[in-house]
């Protein structure tokens, strides 16, 4: 992650895991907070399985970004899909609806950016790091070694 844009985006998604974890515990409580889960277990059982998926956010793999998109999508879109249809036939909803609508929104435009930054990010494809040759090949003061101990070899032959 050499880019400030791929640092935030990363440091939002923590964010709002963090914001997801206060939002799961208040829910199962019972206090009141500015937005309530969807379903508490099904929270929960995500919040880990985003937990899983933040490393490898960090490491730029494309499979952390999909599971990502797909619990969040799933998850977030089936709540914003109901309210939108609420919302359509024109049915009076609250302000708990509407907190609901916009942090689901924010939960499914999130792992879209991510994605989308994981699949433009240039340095990814363009340069891959292997540990195993990288020493040997982007070493260029082995290089200046070998190009000095090669000079002073003059060896006569008979």
């Amino acid at each position: 992650m050499k880019n400030l844009s791929s640092w935030l985006i990363t440091i939002f998604v923590m964010m709002y895991w963090l914001f997801r974890v206060i939002v799961a515990i208040t829910g199962s409580i019972g206090i009141d907070f500015v937005t309530s889960p969807i379903n508490n277990n099904i929270e929960i059982a995500l919040l880990f399985v985003v937990l899983i998926c933040i490393p490898f956010i960090f490491k730029r793999k494309l499979l952390g970004a999909i599971i990502y998109l797909g619990g969040y999508g799933w998850y977030f879109g089936r709540g914003l899909v109901e309210n939108i249809i609420k919302l359509i036939n024109n049915e009076t909803l609250s302000m708990q609806t509407y907190t609901d609508m916009f942090f689901s929104l924010i939960g499914i435009a999130l792992p879209i950016l991510v994605l989308f930054d994981i699949l433009l990010d240039k340095n990814r494809t363009k340069n891959p790091v292997d540990k195993k040759t990288d020493w040997f090949y982007k070493n260029e003061e082995y290089d200046r070694k070998l190009d000095e101990r090669a000079d002073k070899n003059n060896y006569r032959t008979l």
